[in-house]
């Protein structure tokens, strides 16, 4: 079925929900490429024997994303890493190349930066609260970080305190997170006063997944950015909307960090009308998912 087809993919725990292979197999198609997309769902004790196999010369993979809750983990198979990938630590896209070598890439930073632009809001001066300390979390505060127009503050919870600290610890070494600071509560995170609220955590991929976030603390001043984008719209998406903020989920990230892993794969600038089909793919999907 795959003779002589490149393969690409995504790995992770979960990875059922991914919308990757639809945004991806419909840029392949439209650039006429003999490739597929595929989901790639690993446990952690299968990771050593999937890089392992990377490197026989007839695997037919020749890249993947990473997702949840490997973009740390993967960094200690990479054989190079971009610039960027190497100050955050952290990988969600990554190019073998034909004599099987691994080189690490982080789209999610400048990904969600761009999807941030598209919708207008400026970080510059902004009192910013971010849930969660994993992968994405990095990417983005690295960015946020290294903008010329930085923030006012980031403060970062995380459920064990002491990774969020490890997180800005690590950072402080290669970039300035001096307006970073890991709080102990979701009440010390000042969501009353932030500007944006940022949710980089799993909570909310289940239906059943509590909203930790209490609806007194959110406002119509606060722009909630939930990076999930399946289901569409999260308990706190929700909640946030009733009352009054401004919100969005993860949709523009993925498709962002999508379009920059894309050409890192094909070694090309997609052309705009490849990149409409690829947001086409993801908006008709959303539309026939709005969950109310």
């Amino acid at each position: 079925m795959y003779h002589n087809k490149s393969i690409y993919g995504i790995i992770g725990d979960p990875v059922e929900h991914s919308l990757s292979p639809l945004m991806h197999n419909t840029a392949f198609e439209a650039i006429k490429a003999n490739a597929e997309y595929r989901l790639f769902p690993l446990k952690e004790k299968e990771l050593p024997e999937f890089f392992k196999a990377l490197k026989n010369k007839e695997s037919p993979i020749f890249g993947f994303n990473v997702t949840v809750p490997y973009k740390e983990q993967v960094v200690a198979y990479m054989d190079s890493m971009s610039p960027y990938a190497q100050k955050v630590m952290a990988v969600n896209t990554v190019v073998i190349s034909p004599k099987r070598s691994l080189e690490g890439f982080n789209t999610d930073g400048p990904g969600f930066l761009a999807h941030l632009t598209e919708l207008g809001f400026k970080p510059e001066g902004k009192r910013i609260a971010i849930l969660g300390a994993g992968g994405t979390a990095r990417a983005i505060i690295s960015v946020l970080c290294l903008i010329p127009n930085r923030p006012h503050v980031i403060l970062l919870y995380n459920h064990h305190r002491e990774k969020a600290d490890h997180l800005i610890l690590d950072l402080s070494k290669r970039i300035d997170v001096s307006i970073v600071q890991s709080v102990s509560s979701i009440d010390d995170l000042n969501v009353e006063l932030s500007d944006l609220l940022i949710n980089t955590t799993p909570l909310g991929l289940k239906s059943g997944d509590p909203c930790i976030i209490p609806d007194e603390l959110l406002h119509s001043n606060l722009f909630v950015y939930d990076v999930i984008y399946n289901p569409n719209a999260t308990t706190l998406l929700k909640k946030a909307k009733a009352k009054g903020a401004k919100i969005s989920n993860g949709l523009g990230m993925l498709f962002y960090q999508g379009v920059l892993a894309f050409q890192h794969w094909a070694n090309i600038q997609l052309d705009d009308k490849t990149k409409s089909k690829m947001w086409a793919s993801l908006t008709k999907w959303s539309k026939s998912n709005v969950s109310n």
